[in-house]
């Protein structure tokens, strides 16, 4: 059923990702398109606390779509935890003349977006924002593609120190409790070994693949640990070490590097789909879902599944991986 929209909000919130000023830039634009208002809120569910609004027309969002991080800019908010931060904050909203939310983060942001829906009955739709790839009902969530190539482009340059030293590098990548960065990032740059927070940690295992890799003549290699793995890296190092005392080991940690730059063409175009369907979605009717892509296709997906149900890392990758590091 169609519902009359004059004027929808928009935030991003919780961790940056690239991408996430293309979905700003697609949802302003397809609002300006249909003849609705479109209102940034700043620094996420925090903003809508503390009214930081700003109408956004369709000029205000040029020249961003190249640009990493948000122009919103984004926080965690505490406040909003709180029955009274969210009463402050549908205050607001209402205030403002605000119709509808659209929400673009991870699984913190959506949870907030459920429980600010079901308290006022507010329309909102979710949009995939994070890195780590770990939202059930998309294939690939906006900041992903460009994190992995960011992890395989610096894969790649320590491997010409690697080569160089004959050294045994350990490079810990995002990803909290998902291996989807990990797992994609290590096969892309060829990784003796992958450590992934899915697959219950087993050194033996890992010391059958270092023992086959220098049987097989090879002077150096370079382990993907995912950061959610279990001990963290430097732990795995240091019980690595006990086992081989004579290897020249070092740790690189990528850290927020991940996070940063110019999205990649796949998160631009990505992005850019989920922001026109959010807005048309909620024209639709739709409340309550994140806008995903699966299968090539725009899929609706009820907050409440995108956030408790698991996406699935691919069992078939991690037997490809174990066949490449022979």
């Amino acid at each position: 059923m169609a519902i009359s929209m004059k004027k929808i909000g928009l935030m991003t919130s919780g961790g940056d990702a690239p991408g996430m000023n293309a979905a700003i830039r697609a949802v302003v634009r397809t609002c300006a398109y249909h003849g609705i208002s479109a209102v940034g809120i700043e620094m996420g569910y925090q903003g809508l606390i503390d009214n930081q609004m700003n109408e956004m027309g369709a000029r205000d969002v040029k020249n961003i779509i190249h640009r990493g991080g948000t122009v919103l800019r984004t926080a965690r908010c505490k406040a909003f935890y709180a029955a009274e931060g969210r009463a402050k904050a549908y205050e607001n909203f209402k205030s403002n003349g605000l119709d509808a939310l659209i929400v673009i983060g991870g699984d913190g942001t959506f949870t907030g977006a459920m429980l600010f829906s079901e308290e006022f009955n507010v329309p909102v739709v979710g949009l995939p924002g994070t890195i780590d790839n770990d939202i059930f009902g998309t294939d690939t969530t906006i900041g992903y593609d460009t994190a992995l190539n960011t992890v395989v482009d610096a894969i790649d340059k320590i491997r010409d120190t690697a080569t160089s030293h004959n050294r045994l590098f350990f490079v810990e990548v995002m990803g909290r409790d998902s291996g989807f960065l990990a797992l994609n990032g290590g096969i892309g740059a060829g990784a003796q070994d992958i450590l992934i927070p899915e697959e219950h940690l087993d050194l033996n295992r890992l010391f059958a693949s270092l023992d086959r890799g220098y049987q097989a003549g090879k002077s150096s290699s370079i382990i993907v640990v995912s950061e959610g793995e279990e001990g963290g890296v430097f732990e795995i190092v240091k019980r690595v070490r006990e086992h081989y005392p004579d290897y020249d080991m070092r740790v690189t940690v990528l850290g927020h590097l991940q996070r940063g730059g110019a999205p990649s063409c796949s998160d631009r175009v990505l992005a850019s789909r989920l922001g026109v369907a959010a807005v048309e979605g909620l024209m639709a009717g739709q409340s309550g879902v994140m806008a995903g892509l699966r299968g090539g296709q725009v899929v609706f997906t009820p907050l409440s599944d995108a956030v408790k149900k698991n996406h699935e890392i691919d069992a078939e990758l991690i037997r490809i991986s174990d066949i490449l590091a022979v």
